[in-house]
C-alpha cells in the first residue's frame, strides 16, 4: 500500500523542525536575522543586490492589514488518525499570508476529520493520515512564496496528494492569484500552448527510451497527450498553482507552474512542473503586475 507519509514520518516532520528551531535559538539573535535575510529562498531566488525595494506596481489597492495569526505546528496520534502539520518559523510577520496557510490546513484537516467521523467506533486497518508541510521557498521585498506539500490518507491504495502554492505581495498585503497574474484568455492560450508542448516532449522522450512495440508506443503517446490537453486547457483554474522564480535583480525571470498527480499525468508520474520564461509570460501579465517581471 502506497502512503504519502507513514506514521513515523508524519511525527518526525514536526520533531525534526523543533530540533532545528532549538538549535537556532542558541545563536545570537542578530546573526539569525542576518542569515534569514541572506539565505537562498529557493530556485534561483535572491533579493535585489542593492537591497532596494522596487516601486509598487501601479493600480493595486492596498487592503487593510490582516490581524496577526499564530501558527503552531501540529502532531497528533490516535488509533484512528495521525496528523502532522508544520509551518515556516517566521511567517507570522505576514498576517494575511499566515491566515491563508491556516485556512488551507484547517480545510485539509476538516476533510480528514469528516472521514474519521464516518468510521464511527470502527478502527481502520491502517490509521488515517494527514501530513502537510509548508515551506517558504522565496522571500524578497516584493514577493513571498510558500509551498504546501503533503498527503491525506483515508483508505485505498494510496494517499490523496496535497499540493498548493501561495504567492504573497508584502507591499500590497494581498495574494497574487492566477486570475490576476494573466490578464485574458489570449494569455492563457499562450501559457497553455507552451506548457503543453513541454509536457508532450517530456513524455515522448521518456516513452521512446522504453522497450515498447510501435503500436503500444503510439497508444501510450495518444493517452498521455489527452491527459495533458485536458489538464492544460487555457483557463486560470488549470494554472492556479504557481511560484515565481527570480533573478539577481529580484525580478521574476520565470514562473513555475505546478501540476499535482492526475492533472496532466497518472499518479505514478507524481507532481509535475513546467517553468515558463518571463519573455513568454510577461506580454500577457496584468498591467498592475508587469513591474514585477524582468524586461527583455
Amino acid at each position: 500500500m502506497m502512503l504519502g507519509f507513514n506514521k513515523g514520518i508524519a511525527m518526525n516532520i514536526v520533531v525534526n523542525r523543533r530540533a532545528l528551531r532549538a538549535s537556532a535559538l542558541a545563536m545570537a539573535v542578530g546573526l539569525v536575522l542576518v542569515a534569514g535575510c541572506k539565505r537562498d529562498a529557493g530556485d534561483t531566488a535572491t533579493a535585489p543586490a542593492d537591497g532596494a525595494t522596487a516601486p509598487q506596481p501601479a493600480n493595486i489597492e492596498t487592503p487593510v492589514a490582516a490581524a496577526p495569526v499564530e501558527l503552531r505546528d501540529v502532531i497528533e496520534n490516535t488509533p484512528q488518525a495521525v496528523i502532522g502539520i508544520s509551518y515556516p518559523t517566521d511567517i507570522a510577520k505576514y498576517p494575511g499570508l499566515a491566515k491563508a496557510l491556516a485556512d488551507y490546513a484547517t480545510a485539509a484537516r476538516g476533510e480528514l476529520q469528516q472521514a474519521v467521523d464516518g468510521l464511527g467506533n470502527d478502527k481502520p486497518t491502517m490509521p488515517y493520515e494527514l501530513s502537510l508541510s509548508f515551506e517558504k521557498v522565496l522571500e524578497t521585498p516584493q514577493l513571498v512564496v510558500v509551498s504546501a506539500d503533503g498527503s491525506r490518507y483515508t483508505g485505498g491504495a494510496h494517499g490523496e496528494p496535497l499540493v498548493a502554492r501561495f504567492v504573497w505581495l508584502p507591499e500590497q498585503q494581498q495574494m497574487l492569484t492566477a486570475d490576476k497574474l494573466v490578464a485574458d484568455a489570449k494569455g492563457w492560450k499562450a501559457v497553455s500552448d507552451y506548457i503543453g508542448d513541454q509536457l508532450r516532449e517530456r513524455v515522448a522522450t521518456r516513452l521512446s527510451s522504453e522497450d515498447m512495440e510501435p503500436g503500444q508506443l503510439q497508444e501510450s503517446l495518444r493517452s498521455a497527450s489527452r491527459m495533458i490537453a485536458d489538464g492544460t486547457e487555457p483557463s486560470a483554474e488549470n494554472f492556479s498553482q504557481f511560484q515565481p522564480l527570480t533573478g539577481t535583480d529580484g525580478k521574476i525571470s520565470a514562473v513555475r507552474f505546478v501540476f499535482p498527480p492526475y492533472q496532466v499525468g497518472p499518479y505514478s508520474d507524481g507532481t509535475q512542473t513546467v517553468d515558463v520564461p518571463a519573455n513568454v509570460l510577461a506580454p500577457h501579465v496584468g498591467a498592475a503586475y508587469a513591474g514585477l517581471f524582468a524586461q527583455g
